[in-house]
Parts: structure tokens; C-alpha cells; sequence
């Protein structure tokens, strides 16, 4: 019968060292965690909202040097630091921090336009005066599309937007959403070295 009370209380002392145990280190890794700022929070801890999209150019308004700013909000019971260093306990309605997100400048050359120029009157230069090169147009006015070779090939780069105007801004194109983009490899690419076999 003692020898069945001992190991009773050994358990029980052994149960409560390990629950005591528990809540001491979760205590102390809470309480040493030093609260993270908003903008690194992972995701799923806030949601951002759509962009306003102007009606006209079908980018964010707020597009400015290919970047665009949208609001986001962290998820309710989400501790972070705000911009100002202060710690704020959100509820999931407030903004929390500014996000940027990639957009297109766009200075009002349609994307429709130029393919129908190409299209259609591609041999007079059309195309190429709308894109902002005369110097081409009048060649291919000229040439009658340096005999139709010239209209065709122009005809595919634009419709594959490897051509696009000549101020460097982008297609206005009538919808938001994907588009294509043009790869390149410049001296600040990444190049992953080959490993010898």
C-alpha cells in the first residue's frame, strides 16, 4: 500500500514539474520575443486590398516608376511594430503598412491600335508613326513596307510586344491582369554557375 502511494506521488510531482516546466518555457520565449515590424510579417498574417485601377491606362492610379503602393491589414490579434517604432495589437480593420506592387507605365499608346496600324496599314508606316518612329515610317512609306517583308515582321513584333513605343513606356492594354513581359539578361542577372561533371 506505500509502495503504491510513493509512485502516486512520485507521478503526480512528476506530472506538475513537467506542467510547471511547460509554462515556463512558453513564458519566456513569449516574453523575450521581440515583437517583430509590420512589414515583415509572414503571409497570412494580413491580407492587402485590391488597387485602384484607372479606367484609361487599366493600371493601379498610384503607378509611379513601375511601382504602385497598396494598404495592408494585419489579421486581428496580430502584434507588430508600426513605422514609428510604436507596438500595436491590431483588430483587423486598421492599416497596418504600405505594400508596393509592380505596375506598367503607360503613356497612351493602345495596344489594339498599334497591332490594327500593323495590320492593316503596316505597308504605308502607319504603325511606326503611331509608335513614335518617323524615321521608319517614312522608310516603310517609302518602301511600300520594304516589299511587304517589312510590314509582316513588324506586324509580328508588335503583335508579340517586342516592339513598343518609343518613349519606353508599356501598351495600354484593356484589361488588368496578366500580361506578357519581356525577359532579359543584364550585367545585375544572377547567373548560377555550372558544376562540372
Amino acid at each position: 500500500m506505500a509502495s503504491s502511494w510513493r509512485r502516486l506521488l512520485c507521478l503526480r510531482s512528476g506530472i506538475w514539474s513537467l506542467l510547471f516546466y511547460c509554462v515556463y518555457s512558453h513564458l519566456k520565449l513569449v516574453l523575450s520575443e521581440e515583437v517583430d515590424t509590420c512589414d515583415n510579417l509572414s503571409l497570412g498574417q494580413y491580407r492587402c486590398n485590391n488597387p485602384k485601377i484607372d479606367d484609361a491606362t487599366q493600371e493601379p492610379e498610384n503607378c509611379r516608376d513601375t511601382t504602385a503602393w497598396v494598404e495592408c491589414l494585419p489579421a486581428p490579434n496580430i502584434s507588430c511594430r508600426l513605422s514609428n517604432g510604436t507596438e500595436f495589437r491590431f483588430s483587423g480593420e486598421e492599416v497596418g503598412f504600405n505594400k508596393t506592387i509592380p505596375c506598367r507605365n503607360v503613356s497612351g499608346y493602345s495596344y489594339k491600335v498599334a497591332v490594327a496600324l500593323s495590320l492593316f496599314l503596316g505597308w504605308l508606316g502607319a504603325d511606326r508613326f503611331y509608335l513614335g518612329y518617323p524615321a521608319l515610317g517614312l522608310l516603310k512609306f517609302c518602301t511600300v513596307g520594304f516589299c511587304g517583308i517589312g510590314t509582316l515582321i513588324d506586324f509580328i513584333l508588335i503583335a508579340m510586344q517586342i516592339v513598343g513605343p518609343a518613349d519606353g513606356s508599356s501598351y495600354i492594354v484593356d484589361y488588368y491582369g496578366a500580361r506578357l513581359t519581356r525577359l532579359s539578361i543584364t550585367n545585375q542577372t544572377y547567373r548560377k554557375p555550372h558544376l562540372a561533371l
